[in-house]
C-alpha cells in the first residue's frame, strides 16, 4: 500500500517543474505565434499579449503584433504597443517597422509631417544608430533629408549640411554596408564641390578605415550570436552556455573600445551592446549585475538602481540581485530604499528564510544600533522559519560587539533547548565555549548532546568529543571517549565487531594536527585502502552467505577473503591441462580427452543415427535437414566415407570412393552445407584461370623455415597453369591446407569448412580458412 501512496508535496513541486517548462516551451510559442498570424486581430491580440508576458524582449513577437495593428489601421493600439516594446527592444527590424509607421502617419501633414518624421529618424538614430545592421537605416535617412524641400538658398544649404552629418556619422559606424556608405559619401561631396570634397574626404578617410576595421573583428563576434533566440530560464543546455560566452566575448570586445573613440560613445556603444544582451539572456541574474556594477563603476548610480530595478521584475525570485541591490543602495547612504528591499525579502515574515532574517539582523545592527538587531531577534525566533542559523548568527554578533560573553551565552543555551537534536548547532555551542577556553562546560554539552542524539547523526560531534580531549584530557579519558565512541557507532553499521577492534588508524588520529600526519601519505593511503577493504569483503560475505546459504569464501591472490557469487561467476578453463595441438594426434594415445578437440563421429555412423550430433557442441537438427535434400548419390558416397580418425579422412581414401562411386559428371562439386555455409567454386580459390597445385603434408614446412631455392621452385609450381590437383599429391589434413593458404596470402572464404570439388578432377574448390 505504501509503495503506491503517491507524496502531495513532491508531486505538487514536479507539477510547478513542468509548468515552468511548458510556460517557456518555444516549439508552443511559435506554434501560437503562427496561428495568431491567420487569425481576426480581436482574436489574435489575447494570443500576442499572452506570449509576450512569457517573453517580453521577443522582439519578433513584437514586430508580428505591430504589423498585424497597423494591417487594419489601428492607430492607437500600434502606438501604444510601440511604447511598451521600443525602449526594451533594441533591433533594427523592429525599429525600421516604427519608422514606416511614423512615415505614413506623418505623410499627408506636409512640411509639419516631414519635420515629425524627420525627428523620429533623429530618435531611432541615437538609439540603435551604433548597431552592425544600421547601414540601411542610415541610407533610408539620407535619402530622407536629400528628398526634404528646400525653398530658398539657405534651407537648400541647411539641407545639404544636414546630409553631409548623416554620411559623416555613418561612415564612422561599423555596419554591414559600411563600404557602400563611404563611397555615397565620395559621390556626394564630388557632387556639390570637388575643391571642399578633396580636404574632407582625406579627414575622414582614416576614421572610415579605423571604423572598416573594427566592423571586421566585430563581425566575427556578431556571426556567433543567434539573434532569433528566445529569452528563456537557463537550463545547462550545451547551446545556452555557447550564446552566454558569445555574448560575454561580445562585451569584452566593445568594453576594449576597439574605435579608440571618445569615452561617452564607447559607453553608449556598451549601453547599448547590454541592452541587446538581455533581450536574449534576460533570465540570467549575472548579466543583470554585471550590467548595474558597470553603470556603478562608471559613475551612473541612478542609472544601476534603474538597472536593479528592472531586474527585480525581470526575476523576482533572485534574492542574490535584491541583496545587491540593497548593497548599493546602503552604500550611497540611502538607507530606507534599502531598507524596504530588506522588507520586501522578508514580506509578512511566516514565509522569510532564516538567511533573510540573519541578514536583516546584520543590516539593523549597521544601520540602527544593536538594539535595533537584539530587538528583531526576538521576534524573528518565534518564526516557525526561524532556525538554529539565526541563534547562532545573533549569539555571535552579540558576543563579539558586547565583548560579553553572558549575552551570547544566554543564546546559546535558549537555542539548546529546541535544537538538541541539531550536530551543527551543538557543535558551533561548542566553539563557542572553546573561545571561553570552558573545558567543564564543553564536556557537560558533549554528554547532554550524546545522550540524546541518535548514533547515526552523532558522528560529527563524536569526532568532535575525541578532538576535544586530546587536547584537554589526559591519556586514559582520551582512550575512554574513543572505545565509547567505538561503541557508539559500531550499532550503526554492519561491521560492528570490527569498530570495536583497535587499528593502526586510531594511532594515526591522535597523533595527527591539522595537516600534519605521523606517517607518510603513503603509508596512509595504504591504511585508507585497507580499511575500506575491510569493510567491503565483509558487506560481500554478507550478501554471499544469503545467497548460497552458507558463508563459503576463497582465498584471493591478493590476500583477502573473497567470495563468488553463483548468479555472476564466471568459468575459466583449466590452462594447466592444455597441450600443443598435434593434427596427425589420434584419440587414446596419452592425451588428456578433455584437452583434446571432440571428435567426428563416422559418416556413416551419422546416417544411421540421425541422433548422433555432428560435433560434440551442436544439434544433429541441421544435419538432418540437409541430408533429407541430399542427392541419392552423394548420400550413398557419403555413406561410403571411412571413419574419421583425426581432424581429416585419407585423401586417397575419398578420391578412390569418388571414382567408384556413381555421381553426376555435370556436377562440379558438392554443394552442400553440412555445417559451415555456402561452399565457394573453385574459381574462388585458384583463381579464374589457373589452378594452383599445393604441396604434400610430407614435403611442407612453415614459410620461415625454406631456402630461397625452395621459394623459387615453388613459386614456378604456381605459375605452371598446367598443374593440376592430380599431378601432386594432396595434403594428408585441413591443419596444413590452412597452413598454406595463409602462406601464400590467398583470399579464401573463411567458413571453417573443407569441403572437395569434382569427383572426375580432383580440383580443390572448398574454403579452407
Amino acid at each position: 500500500m505504501s509503495e503506491t501512496t503517491s507524496n502531495p508535496t513532491s508531486a505538487t513541486n514536479n507539477n510547478n517543474q513542468t509548468a515552468v517548462v511548458d510556460k517557456y516551451n518555444v516549439e508552443t510559442a511559435e506554434i501560437l505565434a503562427n496561428e495568431a498570424q491567420h487569425l481576426p486581430i480581436s482574436e489574435a491580440v489575447p494570443i500576442y499579449e499572452q506570449l509576450l508576458t512569457v517573453f517580453p524582449t521577443a522582439a519578433k513577437y513584437w514586430r508580428q503584433y505591430l504589423e498585424a495593428q497597423m494591417a487594419v489601421n489601428n492607430d492607437e493600439a500600434t502606438k501604444q504597443i510601440f511604447s511598451r516594446c521600443l525602449l526594451n527592444c533594441f533591433q533594427i527590424p523592429l525599429w525600421r517597422c516604427y519608422i514606416r509607421f511614423i512615415r505614413k502617419v506623418n505623410e499627408k501633414k506636409g512640411v509639419e509631417g516631414q519635420e515629425e518624421t524627420r525627428k523620429a529618424f533623429d530618435f531611432m538614430l541615437n538609439f540603435v544608430g551604433a548597431d552592425i545592421a544600421s547601414g540601411p537605416v542610415w541610407m533610408e535617412y539620407i535619402a530622407f533629408l536629400k528628398s526634404y524641400p528646400a525653398q530658398t538658398t539657405q534651407e537648400e544649404s541647411q539641407r545639404m549640411t544636414a546630409v553631409r552629418k548623416a554620411y559623416q556619422k555613418a561612415i564612422v559606424t561599423p555596419t554591414h554596408h559600411v563600404e557602400q556608405l563611404w563611397k555615397d559619401y565620395e559621390n556626394f561631396e564630388n557632387s556639390v564641390s570637388r575643391a571642399l570634397a578633396k580636404g574632407l574626404l582625406s579627414e575622414y578617410q582614416s576614421k572610415y578605415n579605423s571604423a572598416k576595421a573594427v566592423y571586421r573583428e566585430q563581425k566575427k563576434f556578431v556571426d556567433e550570436i543567434d539573434w532569433n533566440m528566445l529569452a528563456v530560464p537557463p537550463t545547462g543546455t550545451s547551446k545556452e552556455e555557447m550564446q552566454w560566452m558569445a555574448w560575454k566575448k561580445f562585451l569584452a570586445f566593445e568594453k576594449g573600445n576597439p574605435q579608440r573613440i571618445d569615452s561617452n560613445s564607447s559607453n553608449k556603444r556598451i549601453l547599448y551592446t547590454y541592452e541587446q544582451c538581455l533581450m536574449y539572456l534576460y533570465h540570467y541574474p549575472d548579466i543583470w549585475y554585471d550590467y548595474a556594477t558597470w553603470h556603478a563603476r562608471n559613475g551612473s548610480i541612478d542609472a544601476a538602481i534603474k538597472v536593479f530595478q528592472r531586474a527585480s521584475k525581470a526575476l523576482p525570485d533572485s534574492d542574490m540581485l535584491r541583496y545587491a541591490y540593497a548593497e548599493l543602495e546602503e552604500s550611497r547612504g540611502a538607507i530606507q530604499p534599502a531598507k524596504k528591499i530588506y522588507e520586501s525579502l522578508l514580506g509578512d515574515g511566516v514565509n522569510a528564510t532564516a538567511l533573510v532574517h540573519i541578514q536583516f539582523i546584520r543590516f539593523l545592527r549597521r544601520t540602527e544600533g544593536v538594539e535595533a538587531a537584539r530587538k528583531y531577534f526576538l521576534d524573528a525566533r518565534k518564526s516557525p522559519n526561524c532556525t538554529y542559523h539565526v541563534f547562532v548568527a545573533y549569539a555571535m554578533m552579540a558576543f563579539c560587539l558586547d565583548k560579553d560573553p553572558k549575552v551570547a551565552h544566554n543564546v546559546f543555551e535558549a537555542g539548546l533547548k529546541r535544537f538538541m537534536h541539531e550536530p551543527g548547532y551543538i557543535l558551533e555551542y561548542a566553539d563557542f565555549l572553546s573561545r571561553l577556553n570552558d573545558d567543564r562546560n564543553i564536556r557537560a554539552l558533549f554528554e547532554r548532546a550524546l545522550s540524546s542524539l541518535p548514533p547515526d547523526e552523532s558522528v560529527e560531534v563524536w569526532k568532535r568529543f575525541t578532538q576535544f580531549e586530546q587536547t584537554y584530557g589526559d591519556l586514559a579519558s582520551m582512550l575512554k571517549v574513543e572505545q565509547r565512541r567505538k561503541e557508539a557507532l559500531s550499532r550503526t553499521g554492519e561491521d560492528g565487531t570490527t569498530a570495536l577492534e583497535s587499528s593502526l588508524q586510531d594511532v594515526v588520529s591522535r597523533y595527527s594536527f591539522m595537516d600534519l600526519w605521523p606517517c607518510s601519505s603513503r603509508d596512509l593511503d595504504h591504511l585508507a585502502r585497507q580499511e575500506w577493504l575491510a569493510k567491503n569483503i565483509n558487506k560481500k560475505v554478507e550478501k554471499s552467505a544469503i545467497l548460497k546459504g552458507v558463508g563459503s569464501t576463497e582465498k584471493s591472490a591478493s590476500g583477502f577473503t573473497t567470495n563468488s557469487n553463483p548468479a555472476t561467476k564466471v568459468f575459466y578453463p583449466d590452462t594447466s591441462q592444455m597441450v600443443v595441438y598435434d593434427p596427425r594426434q589420434k584419440p587414446g594415445t596419452g592425451a588428456l580427452p578433455s584437452t583434446t578437440a571432440p571428435v567426428l563421429p563416422s559418416i556413416s555412423g551419422t546416417l544411421s543415427n540421425p541422433s548422433v550430433p555432428m560435433v560434440s557442441s551442436r544439434p544433429a537438427n541441421p544435419l538432418d535437414e540437409i541430408l533429407k535434400s541430399t542427392p541419392p548419390a552423394l548420400v550413398a558416397f557419403i555413406a561410403n566415407l571411412p571413419a574419421v580418425e583425426g581432424p581429416s579422412p585419407d585423401v586417397d581414401v575419398v578420391l578412390s570412393i569418388c571414382l567408384q562411386s556413381n555421381v553426376s559428371t555435370g556436377q562440379t562439386g558438392l554443394s552442400t552445407q553440412l555445417a559451415a555455409g555456402p561452399v565457394p567454386s573453385t574459381s574462388d580459390l585458384s583463381g579464374s584461370s589457373k589452378s594452383h597445385p599445393i604441396p604434400s603434408g610430407s614435403s611442407f614446412k612453415p614459410m620461415r623455415d625454406r631456402q630461397p631455392g625452395k621459394r623459387k621452385d615453388l613459386d614456378r609450381q604456381e605459375d605452371d597453369e598446367t598443374a593440376t590437383a592430380q599431378s601432386l599429391p594432396l595434403p594428408r589434413d585441413v591443419f596444413k591446407i590452412r597452413q598454406i593458404r595463409k602462406a601464400r596470402g590467398g583470399t579464401t572464404s573463411q567458413t571453417g569448412s573443407a569441403s572437395y570439388g569434382s569427383a572426375f578432377s580432383g580440383e580443390l574448390s572448398g574454403s579452407t580458412g
